[in-house]
């Protein structure tokens, strides 16, 4: 993450839900709960608890599963602590164990002497292995802010852009009133996740579902419309760019240009549309975005006309139409 530190006490004061719940709690070491976590990834330290620290990934979560608790406890009864003493040497940021299994007493005392926290979970290792993953792959990932109004139509996730007073957040509300969902007005949150998929969000939790219309103020969209017309996220499939009509500017109306978008690297279909009175903005928002969902499922209408025209010309159709079947020259 950029210009952030996070830390264990940030992982376990995260306010995750259910199926991303990490269900964390210290055991010990809380003198570390400071110590930052600087990689996304967990490392399993059987090899380096029997001696081998070759390449011993120390920067990383140290998750102790069944396997690696069963032999914590034989190595205790053997009063062989050298391993746990040297384990702990290392500037480790924690230890997670899972199952809800306990550490002995020994390497509570270890740690503590450490200052490195000891944290438990009762997930099931492969479990919280997925969550952490899950979780941390966001945490950590590039981002930005974006100037725009973030919604949900028909399931596809659109961002609307455009100049001060274009008429974004109008557009937006009438989309809403239409059934389709709010995610963020104004400064929107952006993140790449697995290097080709970008979430937005709002960028601050507490105003993300508040719209600004002018002439109104204020407005609360899940007070006005009720919580099935907000969502906290969305994948970012495509961006609409509401711009003042230009008479010189020359505008796709076949729909066979496809123009991009670049949001932290990722190309994303944007669609220009001209803004004028008289033109429903809400229903061609509407239809780009079911055209968009058609073309996720391969299908392209321009593309599918285009290749009718070429095969209408092809027949010589066409040629009898435009000369007539009486050609006298």
């Amino acid at each position: 993450m950029e210009d952030k530190r996070f830390t264990i006490l940030d992982l376990l004061d995260l306010d995750l839900n259910s199926q991303n719940s990490l269900q964390l709690r210290c055991l010990s070491g809380r003198r570390g709960l400071a110590r930052e976590i600087t990689m996304p990834n967990l490392n399993r330290p059987g090899l380096a608890l029997s001696g081998f620290y070759d390449s011993f990934a120390h920067t990383r979560v140290q998750v102790f599963g069944r396997g690696e608790t069963a032999y914590l406890h034989k190595i205790v009864a053997d009063n062989n602590l050298d391993g746990i003493h040297r384990l702990f040497s290392y500037e480790i940021p924690c230890c997670v164990f899972t199952h809800g299994l306990n550490p002995p007493e020994e390497v509570i005392r270890i740690s503590d002497n450490a200052g490195c926290a000891i944290l438990q979970t009762t997930l099931e290792t492969t479990e919280f292995t997925m969550r952490f993953l899950r979780v941390f792959s966001e945490l950590f990932s590039p981002q930005k802010n974006l100037h725009g109004v973030l919604v949900e139509v028909f399931g596809v996730g659109v961002i609307i852009i455009g100049n001060s007073g274009v008429g974004k957040s109008e557009t937006a509300l009438e989309l809403i009133e239409r059934g389709h969902r709010l995610v963020a007005d104004d400064i929107i949150e952006l993140r790449c996740v697995n290097g080709n998929t970008v979430l937005g969000c709002g960028a601050n939790k507490m105003i993300s579902h508040h719209m600004e219309i002018r002439g109104l103020g204020i407005i609360n969209i899940s007070q006005l419309y009720g919580v099935s017309a907000i969502r906290e996220k969305k994948e970012i499939q495509l961006v609409i760019k509401l711009e003042d009509w230009d008479a010189n500017k020359v505008y796709d109306r076949l729909g066979t240009d496809t123009l991009g978008y670049e949001i932290l690297g990722v190309k994303i279909p944007l669609i220009e549309i001209p803004v004028k009175p008289g033109r429903n903005l809400p229903i061609l928002i509407e239809t780009a975005a079911m055209n968009e969902r058609l073309k996720s499922m391969g299908y392209y209408s321009a593309r599918e006309f285009n290749q009718n025209v070429l095969n209408w010309i092809e027949t010589g159709t066409a040629q009898a139409v435009y000369y007539g079947s009486d050609d006298s020259y």
